[in-house]
């Protein structure tokens, strides 16, 4: 089956020069996120033009899925916008607010209805860190003391303005969290059961000032639709839905890669140049530093390449390789670390697998290099056979012992850093290759200066 375009199709309609009654039901077929798709290849113009098609309750989903909602707000003016954010779930109108400035910000809360300027404020009152920021008021609460046919009839009235309807929430008669109930088990349920049996009372929750990094995956392990979220008093304040999760997840993640680049927080393609600057920067001045600490290293052997200048040739495939495990396993020890509940013994576990790891790919690559380099040395530089497999044994034994120890520093590293609660991830990458460099320019100079010079005096 062939995949449809629809933006395309959306984009056709909307140039077909349809009349506005006709357009605005052929529109209706078409989803949300790709109305917004087709949004940002209008012109200002044209989409002034279908703003009043869509309607605001439509305009207001649609805007829901853009990245960044900022310039489309700017192009209505200031009532219709708020109208706009008024019709947002709560947690996608801050998001939609966040990327305005502050005057253009205020200007537009100022002019929502009560009840969304208040979910507004509320969550805006949250750090960018805190669950609290991340969630949504849109969901379906009930009392414990109702019957089974006031649920049901609760239910049909907060529907009309809440979609999450998949769980219910249980408060009791202080508003403090008392328990959820599946949808499916409110339907079946017959009109004189007891509510109190379809209460699930010991129901997985988070609270509004818990740092996303620190839940995220219990959330994920839960594996639900929608998760509760309760203030220090135990009352329920808002929920954390399934695509929430997804974007909490994708945040963390982008974050912990620009962390793993060097970086102290992801980029984005908007952000000026000095601000760009003043996040690399830090990481690159400590990287020059310890850049500097090699290079003088390499100097201290210099002796070395004047005797045997040949070995300078396999100097950069002995950093490189040292480097890349490093960097596999740091990648491999932050994924792991994510496990809270990780005991000593597993950390310990960990440790000694990846060094063997390191053991075995080393031996691997040392046989090869014995091999292959001994016989470019023979044919391509004309040393002798038994001078070629001495210089190629060398590399051969600098790889082992560089690989070693990188595995062994690339797996060290992150877990110290998680010990004194700081982000592994900020562990990053080009770290690990700086020290994993000092370490393979040591072994490999060294060996040649102690085997190759000293034992077997070749140069």
């Amino acid at each position: 089956m062939q995949k449809k375009n629809y933006q395309e199709e959306i984009l056709n309609l909307i140039h077909s020069g349809l009349p506005q009654a006709e357009l605005a039901e052929k529109l209706s077929d078409y989803h949300e996120n790709d109305l917004a798709d087709a949004l940002t290849a209008l012109t200002p113009d044209e989409r002034q033009k279908l703003y009043p098609v869509l309607g605001i309750e439509r305009v207001a989903e649609i805007f829901s899925y853009l990245d960044d909602a900022e310039p489309y707000l700017k192009e209505l003016p200031s009532e219709k916008a708020a109208k706009v954010v008024s019709n947002m779930d709560s947690d996608d109108a801050v998001d939609a607010l966040d990327d305005l400035e502050e005057e253009d910000k205020a200007k537009i809360v100022g002019q929502l209805d009560r009840d969304s300027a208040e979910d507004v404020r509320m969550l805006l009152s949250y750090g960018e860190d805190e669950i609290g920021s991340s969630m949504t008021t849109n969901y379906i609460s009930i009392r414990k003391d109702m019957t089974i046919r006031q649920a049901m009839s609760e239910l049909v009235k907060q529907a009309g303005e809440n979609d999450n309807i998949s769980t219910l929430y249980v408060v009791d008669e202080n508003d403090k969290f008392y328990g959820a109930i599946d949808l499916k088990d409110l339907i079946i349920a017959r009109a004189d059961d007891q509510l109190e049996k379809l209460i699930a009372r010991s129901y997985p929750y988070v609270t509004d000032h818990e740092k996303i990094s620190d839940c995220i995956d219990r959330i994920v392990d839960y594996a639900e639709r929608s998760l509760p979220v309760l203030n220090d008093a135990g009352k329920l304040v808002g929920i954390i839905t399934s695509s929430d999760v997804v974007e909490l997840v994708d945040d963390e993640m982008g974050d912990d890669y620009a962390k793993l680049g060097g970086l102290t927080s992801e980029e984005d393609l908007n952000e000026g140049v000095f601000e760009s600057v003043k996040k690399r920067l830090p990481w690159l001045v400590a990287l020059l530093f310890l850049g500097m600490l090699v290079s003088s290293v390499v100097g201290a052997f210099e002796s070395v390449v004047a005797v045997l200048p040949i070995v300078i040739c396999f100097q950069s495939m002995v950093l490189d390789m040292a480097g890349n495990v490093g960097t596999q396993s740091l990648a491999v020890t932050i994924r792991v670390l994510v496990d809270e509940n990780l005991t000593t013994a597993k950390k310990l576990q960990l440790l000694w697998k990846e060094m063997r790891v390191g053991l075995v790919n080393g031996a691997l690559l040392a046989v090869m290099a014995l091999g292959f380099l001994g016989c470019y040395i023979h044919f391509f530089k004309a040393y002798a056979w038994g001078e070629a497999f001495l210089l190629s044994g060398c590399v051969g034994v600098a790889l082992i012992i560089a690989m070693v120890v990188s595995s062994l520093v690339g797996t060290v590293i992150p877990m110290l850093f998680h010990k004194i609660h700081i982000d592994p991830a900020v562990a990053s990458g080009p770290l690990i290759t700086t020290i994993n460099d000092l370490v393979a320019v040591v072994v490999y100079y060294g060996l040649a200066m102690v085997v190759l010079i000293d034992l077997f005096h070749l140069g």
